[in-house]
């Protein structure tokens, strides 16, 4: 494919730690996005440049947040992000991706087989209409909304056990304080803010993490 994504040394080493033997894999999707995910409108030419630090990496470590085995929803899954980096990083758990729009879902099936990925399935809906085909352990989500209308799409989906990691930006602390009463009334036990690849990456991860049952 052409498009070539250049990783920095810091991406490059960040990477090998992350992905490890699957690197390649991770680097053929990183390719997908900048071609055929570029020219479908997943997303923008201008995030080209940063999809490896801004995109994959900011996602992959979230990885370190997930129980081993664990069956993972991923809502709003559009790009992957983060549900096929987490697939990449951890073979061993199960991604269930939910996407509503089908342009995006027809472009996630032809990634995930020409990964070869066998711990992902696509499915195609909003994550309120298929709460009762997917009994998750973890819920993830990534740039879909504010986090009280996201806890409502994302806690159900762990039907009264599990944990949600919302990957949020600076302003996570005042969307949990919003969210509080709704999160609690949802069966949220509790919520925290958390940061994940200090050790790797120039610009950590901030993820919301809510602990239910």
């Amino acid at each position: 494919m052409s498009n070539e994504v250049e990783l920095t040394a810091e991406e490059s080493q960040a990477a090998r730690t992350v992905f490890g033997d699957r690197l390649g894999l991770a680097e053929r999707y990183v390719q997908h996005l900048a071609t055929s995910g570029m020219e479908r409108g997943l997303l923008g030419p201008r995030e080209v440049p940063r999809l490896w630090s801004r995109h994959v990496l900011n996602c992959a470590v979230v990885a370190n947040l997930i129980d081993q085995g664990a069956h993972v929803a991923d809502v709003g899954s559009g790009a992957g992000l983060p549900g096929l980096t987490l697939a990449l990083a951890r073979a061993d758990l199960e991604l269930t991706l939910i996407e509503p729009l089908e342009r995006r879902c027809i472009w996630l099936h032809e990634v995930v087989e020409d990964l070869g990925l066998e711990n992902v399935t696509v499915m195609r809906g909003r994550a309120e209409q298929v709460i009762e085909s997917v009994n998750a352990d973890f819920a993830t989500a990534r740039a879909v909304s504010a986090l009280t209308n996201l806890a409502g799409l994302t806690i159900p989906l762990l039907h009264g056990k599990g944990t949600v990691l919302a990957i949020k930006g600076r302003s996570a602390a005042e969307e949990v304080e919003k969210a509080a009463k709704m999160i609690r009334r949802l069966g949220g036990k509790k919520t925290e803010v958390v940061t994940v690849g200090e050790d790797i990456l120039r610009e950590p991860t901030t993820v919301v993490r809510i602990n239910v049952g």
